[in-house]
Order: C-alpha cells, then sequence, then structure tokens
C-alpha cells in the first residue's frame, strides 16, 4: 500500500475518531459545569455547520494552493481545535470556539483528501481507494467514543489531549512523506444544494432524499440525548456510554458489510420499511431503560436499523437518479448534513421539556419517514423507469 494511502487513511480515521470521542465527555462537561442541556446540541451544530458551509470555500483554495499544503493547514487547525477544548474545559464560549475551530478544519481535510484521493487514482483503483477512506471513516466512528469514555473516565480532558498529540504527530510525518500528487481534477467541494439538483426533484427520488434527512436527523438527535438520558436513568459513566457505542458501531459495521450486500434489486423499498421499525423499536426500548445491559441492547437495536436505512436509502437513490449519480450523492450528502446540523439542537430542546418525550418524537419521525417510502412506491415519475 502506498504510504500517501496509509496516511490519507490516518487522516481520515483521525478526523471521525475526533467526532466520535466527544460524544461520551461532552454530556459529562456540560453537567459537571451546571451548564444547560441545551449546549450539548448547540456544540454539536456549530461543528457541523461550521464544516459543511466552508467547504466549499476549502474545495477551491486545495485547487488552487495544493492537496499537500491544505491537509497540512487542516491538521494544524484540527490540532488547535483540541488543545483549545481542553485548556478552555471550563469556559463556555472557548468551548463554541473550539467546535467552530474543529469543524472549520475538518471541512479542509475533507476536501484536500478526496481531492488528493482523485489526483492518485485511476478510474479502475478510486473505488477501492474511496472504500479504503470509508473504512477509515467507520473506524474512526467506532473508536471514537470507545477512547473519549475510556480516557474521559481517568479525566476529561484528556481524550482531547491525546488527540492533540496525535493528530500533530500525523502533520510532522505528512510534512516529511506527503509529496504532492499531479492535478488530475478539482477537489470535491461539496455545496448546499448541487448543481443539477432541481432535475431529480421533479421525480420520485426525491421522496427518498427527505427520508434520508429524517434517518439522519434521528440520528444526531439520539448522539445528543443518549447519554443525558441515561445519566438519568441509570447514572451512566462517560466509560460505560464510550463502550456502548463501541458494542454499537460493530453492530453499524456488520449490517453495512454483511446485511446490505444480500438485499436483492427491487426488494430496497421493503428493507427500508422493516429498517425503520426497527428503528422505532430500538427508540421505544431507550425509553424503558433500567440497567446497562437493557441500555446497549435498546442503541444496538437503534443502530442496526438506522445503518440498514442510511446504507440502503444511497443505494436505491444512486439506481434512481437516471445516471446523475454524483447528483444524487450530493443531495443525500446534503440532507444528512441538514439533519446533523438541526437534529442536536432540536432534541436537547426537546430533552429540556421533558427527558421521555424526546424518544416518543423520534419513535414517531422513524415511521412518519416510512410514508415517504410508500409515496416513492405510488409514484410513476421514476428516471430509472425512464433510462432503463
Amino acid at each position: 500500500m502506498k504510504k500517501a494511502l496509509l496516511l490519507l487513511m490516518s487522516v481520515q480515521f483521525l478526523v471521525y475518531l475526533g467526532f466520535g470521542i466527544i460524544i461520551p465527555v461532552l454530556p459529562e462537561v456540560i453537567i459537571q459545569q451546571g451548564w444547560d442541556e441545551v449546549h450539548v446540541g448547540g456544540l454539536l451544530t456549530i461543528y457541523a455547520l461550521a464544516s459543511f458551509f466552508t467547504a466549499p470555500l476549502w474545495g477551491q483554495l486545495s485547487d488552487k494552493i495544493g492537496r499537500k499544503q491544505l491537509i497540512l493547514i487542516g491538521l494544524i487547525g484540527f490540532c488547535l481545535s483540541f488543545v483549545v477544548f481542553s485548556l478552555f474545559i471550563n469556559n463556555l464560549f472557548m468551548l463554541y470556539i473550539s467546535r467552530v475551530i474543529g469543524g472549520l478544519f475538518s471541512g479542509a481535510l475533507y476536501t484536500s483528501v478526496t481531492g488528493f484521493i482523485g489526483d492518485m487514482s485511476t478510474n479502475e483503483t478510486r473505488n477501492m481507494y474511496m472504500g479504503f477512506m470509508g473504512m477509515s471513516i467507520g473506524l474512526g466512528f467506532i473508536f471514537g467514543p470507545a477512547i473519549g469514555g475510556l480516557l474521559g473516565h481517568i479525566d476529561l480532558q484528556l481524550p482531547f489531549i491525546t488527540s492533540a498529540i496525535l493528530i500533530g504527530a500525523l502533520f510532522i510525518y505528512a510534512l516529511a512523506v506527503l509529496k504532492e500528487p499531479e492535478r488530475l481534477g478539482e477537489a470535491n467541494k461539496r455545496s448546499f444544494i448541487p448543481e443539477g439538483a432541481s432535475h431529480l426533484l421533479h421525480y420520485r427520488v426525491r421522496y427518498l432524499f427527505f427520508f434520508s434527512f429524517l434517518v439522519t436527523f434521528t440520528l444526531a438527535g439520539v448522539e445528543a440525548t443518549f447519554q443525558l438520558f441515561q445519566i438519568e436513568k441509570i447514572n451512566i459513566t462517560p466509560l460505560q456510554l464510550g463502550f456502548l457505542f463501541m458494542f454499537s458501531g460493530f453492530v453499524d459495521a456488520a449490517i453495512q458489510g454483511g446485511v446490505v450486500r444480500k438485499i436483492k434489486d427491487g426488494t430496497e423499498t421493503k428493507w427500508l420499511t422493516g429498517a425503520q421499525i426497527v428503528t422505532a423499536i430500538g427508540l421505544l426500548l431507550m425509553t424503558l431503560t433500567s440497567n446497562l445491559v437493557f441500555a446497549g441492547l435498546a442503541l444496538c437495536v437503534f443502530t442496526a436499523g438506522n445503518a440498514l436505512a442510511r446504507t440502503c436509502v444511497v443505494s436505491l437513490s444512486s439506481k434512481e437518479s437516471g445516471g446523475k449519480y454524483g447528483t444524487a450523492a450530493g443531495l443525500t450528502y446534503s440532507m444528512d448534513n441538514l439533519g446533523r446540523i438541526i437534529g442536536p439542537l432540536f432534541f436537547t430542546s426537546l430533552f429540556k421539556v421533558d427527558i421521555t418525550i424526546t424518544y416518543y418524537v423520534a419513535v414517531s419521525l422513524a415511521l412518519l419517514s416510512i410514508a415517504f417510502i410508500f409515496l416513492f412506491k405510488n409514484s410513476k415519475k421514476s428516471l430509472r423507469i425512464e433510462h432503463d
């Protein structure tokens, strides 16, 4: 494997490790400081906002100054975000500043890494390389909460100090090893509404985009409130939560790597309906939590349904895009990001009203999303029919 590819995988792994590492620590910080629980959602939302809306600018800059330069800049900024969080863990304003910095420079890393991969790969190897990137992201999501919980159990600042050290070491390695690739194309410049999207929105594939939004919206809400809820129910610790998220991460990987591959063409809508029913069951089980094992079971059931829905809807959307695979992927990505931006703040605000109503609303949204699958099935305006 090329050194550059290994390094790029490490970058993606650490970016998503950094996203996951905060999940079991952030609610504990907020509660210990006596701040309003809504700030858990606020700190997650501000990160997603900073990353998403600045990515197009980073994409243009990557094309102008080069992939390596932007990767190095991104690593410095991302490292700085963890340093600021650890140093000012008792200062709410500075925590928001650190999250803005983190989101800002994670966007720089995303666009420069995808641009680098595009430059160094051929048509034959691009899918394989992107698969490696996806694997790195998945591992980051799996181990981030576990490491955050383990280190946070010792000291709440330790996960962020450790992350800063790892990213700093990666910067030194990238500086020495990484060489600017020969430019073959432009960086992936994410935009809120991808070019050509209006055409797709006239066809039934639009219902899949709305479905995708609700799936990610619910997931973001659970990530923001699950620990707060379990603290109230069973006084869960960051360490325990980290391990629960790690187990659920393996369930996610198993679903995406095993079950999804067995879905036959034409049966996707049945699987999507089933996935949301499983998601709703998992959410209902969360409201009945009485011990740690039950909390883990509920989280894993929810994760199984959510992972199946997220992966299957991407596949079906591409089939329904009439060959506009990039546009469909861009729209799905936009809906996912919108869910990550709105979800944490919405659900933490609900949590303040009543801790249980949060999950009853989530159950309702999971079941409501099935209506979009019903509308999709009953619509005749399919690009796939026209182009097959």
